[in-house]
C-alpha cells in the first residue's frame, strides 16, 4: 500500500515495532507490535485488531516482562 503522507513516494511493509503509550500516568513500552511501516518516511500504521489487543493488554494491567529506565528531557 502506498504511504498516506502527502508527497512521500514510499510503500508500507509489515514490520514489528516498539510502541510506547502513556496509560494511567505511566509510560508503557510494548515490543514486537505488528505494524505497517513506510519504507521512506517511517510512518507507522497500527491495524484495528492490533489497537484492540493493546487496549486489552492495558486494561488487564499484566505484569511487564522487563522494565527500562525512563529519562526526562530537561
Amino acid at each position: 500500500m502506498k504511504c498516506t503522507i502527502k508527497g512521500c513516494p514510499g510503500e508500507y511493509e509489515e514490520r514489528k515495532v516498539v510502541h510506547t503509550v502513556r496509560h494511567q500516568g505511566k509510560i508503557v513500552v510494548i515490543d514486537n507490535v505488528p505494524a505497517e511501516v513506510c519504507t521512506i518516511c517511517s510512518d507507522v500504521l497500527l491495524g484495528p485488531n492490533t489497537v484492540r489487543h493493546i487496549e486489552s493488554m492495558l486494561e488487564k494491567s499484566i505484569t511487564p516482562k522487563r522494565t527500562a529506565p525512563l529519562y526526562e528531557y530537561a
